[in-house]
């Protein structure tokens, strides 16, 4: 199995409390894994370090056979959702597109526009993110993860605030990157939301990780 994520003993605590209990696990490479929990069950943690944002207190993590934290600090070519992305409320969604494309210059103004259409957004909209619905912020968050053409994608809900067609698009976009050979992991809160997208589901629970399918 090639594979795109190696987790081995993955353990992180703050303070008393348990976060990661000893995370052993492997994310096949262009496979859609979903990952069912509660909040509070430890998903963005583990997905903070799979990012390099934490640092577990023991246990490695390996993303496409490197190291995090040692062989590099962050995964490269990875999008990322995680929490709540940090967009400006005072730009539009295309204008906050152009300046975080702008710290690595790899994609084009016509690209960002692209991506803005594939995931039902207005890139001629002058709209300002403040004035955006919780699902129209989810979908620039989609479009800031797969803007860069990246080979990973760590998703933390991206379903949350999508109604039930805004969610069906985010399915067909997940099996078009598939396609692509593009692995994604994301985490939902329930089984509806992963069952028919994924190739694989874990569940999430007081810190540890079982596979159900």
């Amino acid at each position: 199995m090639e594979y795109a994520v190696k987790i081995e003993n993955l353990k992180k605590s703050f303070g008393k409390e348990v976060v990661l209990n000893g995370i052993t696990h492997l994310f096949e490479k262009g496979k859609i894994h979903g990952i069912m929990g509660f909040n509070g069950s430890g998903k963005t943690v583990m997905f903070k370090c799979i990012c390099g944002f934490l640092s577990p207190d023991e246990g490695k993590i390996y993303v496409n056979g490197k190291l995090i934290g040692k062989d590099v600090d962050f995964p490269q070519s990875i999008g990322i959702i995680i929490e709540n992305p940090g967009f400006l409320i005072e730009l539009s969604g295309f204008e906050n597109l152009r300046r975080l494309a702008d710290l690595n210059k790899i994609v084009s103004t016509e690209e960002i526009r692209n991506t803005m259409q594939i995931v039902g957004l207005d890139p001629n909209s002058k709209k300002k993110v403040g004035q955006y619905s919780l699902g129209m912020r989810e979908r620039l968050g989609i479009a800031q993860a797969i803007m860069e053409n990246p080979d990973l994608l760590i998703l933390d809900e991206p379903f949350n605030g999508l109604d039930k067609r805004g969610a069906e698009d985010v399915y067909v976009l997940f099996k078009n990157l598939q396609k692509q050979g593009k692995t994604i992991i994301f985490a939902a809160h329930n089984m509806m939301e992963i069952e028919g997208v994924c190739d694989t589901i874990c569940e999430m629970d007081a810190g540890m990780l079982t596979r159900v399918k």
